[in-house]
């Protein structure tokens, strides 16, 4: 079993640590230039604000509705990033960072996962200040759908994805554009050709899939 640990929105979660009172209130955090919105917290998302926004067209939503704007810290984020990692390090044997705000971690030994991964996750929060989501099942990408699902539907945010009715179900409920490796460009196609969940793309021939998504597709 593989288990993933997201940091929630870890930009703004990382304002949050050193500004608390922050905690509750929209955030959003502008790339280097001040240009577009990169990191959004829950409350800002509620409001509409996308990824990517460009900032000077929301300059009025974000004053008439209180969002607390924030330049890129990425000195900040990546020493919070380090203190995560070193947390989680102490708990596994055997873990792959992945990017600045997510960690694989081999659960191969564990046999209480659900137990596990809420001690990790609450660990994390206590020593770093830093909220995460787990998720956990036995391949990387179904370790990524179950931290989806954690993080949106779960209110302890953990999940534990092991029994294959219980995946079968979660792939036929993610659309297709929020499975891991597969980008733009292939959700459109696919959902051109019908294929609109995760459980859908399970089901094609692997012959079509290798000769349409190369071997990638074919493995994922």
């Amino acid at each position: 079993m593989i288990a993933l640990a997201d940091c929630n929105n870890f930009y703004a979660s990382c304002e949050r640590v050193f500004q608390p009172w922050l905690e509750k209130v929209p955030i959003v955090v502008l790339s280097n230039n001040d240009g577009c919105v990169i990191a959004r917290s829950n409350e800002a998302k509620k409001l509409g604000v996308p990824m990517g926004a460009p900032a000077f067209k929301f300059e009025k939503v974000f004053e008439k509705q209180g969002v607390h704007v924030f330049s890129a810290n990425f000195a900040l984020y990546g020493d919070l990033s380090n203190r995560v990692m070193n947390t989680i390090r102490q708990e596994v044997n055997c873990m792959e960072v992945y990017s600045i705000d997510e960690v694989f971690m081999d659960f191969s030994d564990v046999s209480l996962l659900k137990e596990k991964a809420l001690e990790i996750k609450t660990k994390v929060k206590k020593w770093t200040g830093i909220p995460v989501s787990i998720g956990v099942a036995p391949t990387k990408a179904l370790a990524k759908v179950a931290n989806y699902y954690a993080k949106k539907y779960v209110k302890q945010g953990v999940l534990v994805l092991e029994n294959p009715s219980y995946i079968s179900r979660a792939l036929k409920k993610l659309p297709i554009g929020e499975l891991w490796g597969v980008g733009r460009r292939y959700a459109k196609f696919l959902t051109q050709r019908g294929v609109v969940t995760a459980h859908d793309l399970v089901s094609l021939d692997e012959n079509w899939v290798r000769k349409n998504m190369t071997v990638a597709g074919l493995r994922l």
